[in-house]
């Protein structure tokens, strides 16, 4: 990473943070009427990409996600905002961490429904792996 000061960081960081709202509706929920599991983790490696790509304007690849932890039942009808920040910065990696906040339609107010942090590589025309800064 090229000298970067501090602040240049933390703005750059700041700047990156993404929020995208779904809508919860049939068509992606499970027969107990809750959000699958598999587009829970879908939407968040999607903001985790969209994290890393506004924060390091590269081809981003996702190579692991981590911990995911799914504290409750995200219910059909609902709203859910996804929340990408970036935690970690390294040569070629950055670590995004995703929070899906769980928001009733008609109601005020959210709460931490699933949160998981995945880590993604900058990466060249040849796939291979290209320093963020």
């Amino acid at each position: 990473m090229t000298a970067m000061s501090k602040e240049d960081l933390e703005r750059e960081i700041a700047r990156a943070r993404t929020s995208v709202v779904r809508a919860v509706f049939p068509n992606s929920t499970n027969h107990y009427d809750t959000l699958f599991g598999g587009n829970t983790l879908k939407w968040m490696d999607e903001v985790a990409f969209i994290t890393a790509t506004r924060f390091g304007r590269k081809k981003f690849v996702t190579v692991s996600s981590d911990r995911v932890d799914f504290n409750m039942p995200i219910p059909g009808g609902h709203f859910a905002e996804l929340i990408g920040e970036v935690t970690k910065v390294g040569r070629s990696s950055v670590v995004i961490d995703v929070s899906l906040m769980l928001e009733g339609m008609y109601e005020e107010g959210q709460v931490l429904a699933v949160k998981g942090s995945f880590t993604l590589v900058a990466i060249d025309d040849e796939r291979k792996p290209i320093a963020i800064f």
